[in-house]
């Protein structure tokens, strides 16, 4: 089983960025702790901050990952074109949010990725993405 795991903006920062938001530890050192409690999975991982780069990820993993966790940061509720991508890939996604995203501002509620995903998972801080993967397990 392959999962690929995509982070957009900003999420390059986990571990430095609002601690208080998102945590203090890095997504490289939750990544090695995910992969090791998931052996047998094949992980791949891959974050921009580049809304295009996003989309080409997307397109590079759509047809081979059995899965696909995407945390698109602030681009959730601004690009129709990362929802645009995941309508035209066979992989499911599942929307990822380290935060409770109604819990924070009122633009953060929208999103251009649930409408196209299998589902949404918010507010669990990084153990969110260890909960996409049991989703698939669990069949």
């Amino acid at each position: 089983m392959k999962i690929s795991i995509i982070n957009g903006p900003n999420l390059n920062l986990l571990g430095k960025r609002e601690p208080d938001v998102y945590g203090n530890n890095t997504f490289e050192n939750y990544f090695t702790d995910l992969k090791n409690k998931y052996p047998k999975i094949l992980f791949d991982y891959y974050q921009s901050n580049i809304e295009g780069e996003l989309i080409d990820q997307l397109h590079k993993v759509g047809f081979s990952s059995d899965l696909i966790l995407l945390n698109a940061g602030a681009y959730t509720h601004t690009s129709v074109a990362i929802g645009d991508a995941i309508k035209s890939i066979d992989a499911p996604i599942i929307e990822i949010h380290i935060s409770n995203t109604f819990s924070r501002e009122s633009f953060r509620h929208n999103s251009y990725i649930t409408p196209v995903a299998k589902g949404l998972i918010v507010g669990f801080g990084l153990d969110s993405y260890r909960l996409g993967v049991e989703t698939v397990l669990k069949k």
